[in-house]
């Protein structure tokens, strides 16, 4: 049995990454990987991008549109749970314990009504006021990055 694989996210695409395990006496010629579906029950395999069973490679890279689709339909902020069983000449290996690490996450819509709190200016401050987006691209927002664009400056020239 392979050891717990690891799954790493990427903006476009999650990896999955094991060890090659003791192979029993016989060498390892492929692997099963199984993702979790969001029914957080099932476990069916990735074939269409991790295709392991006649290669012995300890690694595959499932893009994140295939993990939002069916069979998997795992929504925006889901943890990947993934699986792996090896297989040599004598069969298939039981699976091993599941990986959690990726979570499918992108960027957030920006903030909405931004505006100015005047009772806040000073000659040096200003405060600013705004709602959070609804759509948070899947995970907890924990800061934002304000711009602010001078206008009317002169060069002097």
């Amino acid at each position: 049995m392979p050891e717990v694989p690891t799954t790493v996210w990427s903006p476009d695409d999650v990896i999955v990454n094991w060890i090659t395990p003791d192979n029993g006496g016989s060498p390892i010629t492929g692997y099963i990987v199984t993702i979790r579906q969001s029914d957080g029950v099932t476990f069916t395999s990735e074939t269409s991008n991790c295709n392991m069973i006649s290669s012995p490679a300890t690694t595959c890279t499932i893009p994140v549109t295939a993990l939002k689709a069916a069979p998997f339909s795992l929504p925006w902020g889901s943890h990947v749970f993934a699986k792996v069983r090896a297989i040599n000449k004598y069969g298939s290996s039981a699976d091993s314990f599941e990986a959690n690490g990726a979570m499918i996450t992108t960027n957030p819509d920006h903030p909405i009504n931004l505006s100015e709190v005047y009772t806040s200016r000073t000659p040096t401050t200003i405060g600013l006021i705004w709602e959070p987006a609804a759509f948070t691209g899947g995970d907890v927002i924990i800061d934002y990055r304000v711009n602010i664009a001078v206008q009317g400056e002169s060069s002097g020239f």
